[in-house]
């Protein structure tokens, strides 16, 4: 196991004279925030504006149903403890027969390591509740929150998250008002909603999967039909989660061609085990891909290796096709055209993929699962509406978040940022791989290593 004492006794003490804010206190945040104080690094203030820091949009939810999508055992919060969730799960008595816990328990468990961290070191990790809106990049970072008051330090690290999707196209949500649901983890969901009613769902990835559960746990016994271009849903994870060594080396060719190859070796080891081989070398193909190489594959292979690379656990898979079997959800692919609202409801035009023919549904409430927001030209969020308004950050090349270097540095009009880092979902762009716990834990070590001088110690760095 490691040995932290060892860590700290090695670093630098003058640097916990500074300060690193942290705007977002989700998993990412959180993980950053921890891992600077184990590293003797900067101290640190966590800005959350929910209600609670260390569970984040993900990890937030009631639903016993809502499980993770990656097994217990993959799962640490810490890349040095890689036993440290399952050891925590084991302390409470956790079966160890079930791989996939309840998202709200790794939530719990979160919340915990804050709050450990925050008893023991609370001079040092402070968190603060309120939505940062403005920052002021003068001689020291200044973050202005939503009630004016200013909180300043040496170094800020954005950990937005997700953004909330955006409006589907041709939809105007004034037109179809009371109907109409953009946020899916709202704790309203279904809540006005008729349990007969006919549900249509924008998108068929895992955020679909969540909505359809949660419909079901409040009562919903009516129709779901589910809409995305392609009628692609999450694969699912095979029971026995027998791991395979990854690949002796990091495969040749394009990025373009990297789905061929998945499919020649799915014929070899099933398509499950020919996804997880690549683990250890997606990001670095990424990286080392050109602009047009990763168009073209987001053009044309995203969705495919979103289905696969992202999968649900074995009961939820089931629960699912039990009600694709019974009738009560439908997966279509096709194109919405046009939402008119009409008595009790929305009449949806939409072009049916492959069939060719237009298609008409009335649905009594519909609910945005379009997933992730990217344009940020289109975000609502006051604090990446100043940051991009001023030309401190701007978006990345390909559209999907913050242009970040491999440092996780802001990229704006003056070039990469001494000061300004951003960490997650947010720099998709330079990484790609960087949504699931085991990338973002890395992630958070290496930020927080750098940030606290600790990267020239055992080499890391170098």
């Amino acid at each position: 196991m490691h040995n932290q004492n060892t860590v700290e006794k090695a670093h630098p003490a003058q640097l916990n004279d500074e300060k690193v804010i942290i705007v977002g206190g989700g998993f990412s945040g959180v993980l950053l925030a921890i891992n600077l104080i184990r590293h003797d690094g900067p101290s640190a203030v966590l800005i959350e504006r929910g209600s609670q820091a260390g569970c984040g949009l993900a990890y937030s939810t009631h639903h016993p149903d809502h499980l993770l999508n990656v097994r217990a055992a993959n799962m640490s919060a810490f890349p040095d403890q890689p036993d440290h969730f399952v050891e925590w799960l084991s302390a409470r008595s956790w079966p160890n027969a079930n791989p996939f816990v309840p998202r709200k328990t790794y939530g719990d468990y979160l919340a915990e390591l804050l709050g450990e961290t925050m008893r023991a070191h609370g001079e040092r990790l402070t968190v603060k509740m309120g939505e940062a809106v403005e920052i002021d990049n003068g001689e020291a970072i200044g973050v202005r929150l939503h009630d004016g008051e200013i909180v300043k330090g040496d170094k800020l690290v954005l950990a937005l998250g997700n953004l909330p999707p955006s409006f589907p196209d041709n939809l105007d949500p004034e037109e179809i008002g009371k109907y109409y649901l953009n946020d899916p983890w709202s704790p309203d969901l279904g809540n006005n909603f008729g349990k007969d009613d006919h549900v249509l769902v924008i998108g068929t990835g895992l955020t679909m999967v969540d909505v359809v559960l949660a419909l079901e746990s409040k009562g919903h016994t009516g129709r779901i039909t589910a809409i995305s271009r392609r009628g692609l849903i999450p694969r699912v994870h095979d029971n026995g989660g027998t791991a395979r060594p990854a690949l002796a080396d990091r495969p040749s060719g394009e990025l373009s061609g990297l789905l061929r190859n998945v499919r020649r070796r799915s014929l070899a080891i099933g398509w499950r085990a020919a996804i997880d081989e690549l683990r250890p070398y997606t990001q670095a193909m990424w990286l080392s891909a050109s602009i047009e190489q990763k168009r073209r594959f987001l053009r044309h292979l995203r969705p495919w290796w979103d289905v696969h690379r992202h999968r649900i656990s074995p009961q939820i898979g089931k629960r699912i096709q039990e009600l694709i079997g019974s009738g009560r959800l439908s997966i279509e692919a096709g194109r919405n055209l046009r939402f008119e609202a009409v008595d009790d409801g929305v009449t949806v035009t939409w072009h049916s993929r492959g069939e060719g023919a237009t298609r008409h549904l009335r649905a009594n409430r519909i609910v945005n699962c379009t997933g992730l927001q990217c344009d940020l030209a289109r975000t609502r969020d006051h604090l990446l509406r100043d940051l991009i308004a001023r030309g401190i950050a701007h978006q990345d090349s390909l559209g999907l978040g913050l242009s970040v270097d491999i440092h996780g540095r802001l990229v704006g009009k003056g070039g990469e940022s001494k000061r300004i880092f951003a960490i997650g979902p947010m720099s998709r762009g330079t990484f790609w791989e960087i949504t699931a716990v085991p990338d973002i834990r890395k992630q958070a070590w290496i930020l927080a290593r750098h940030l606290s001088n600790a990267h020239w110690v055992e080499g890391d760095g170098l």
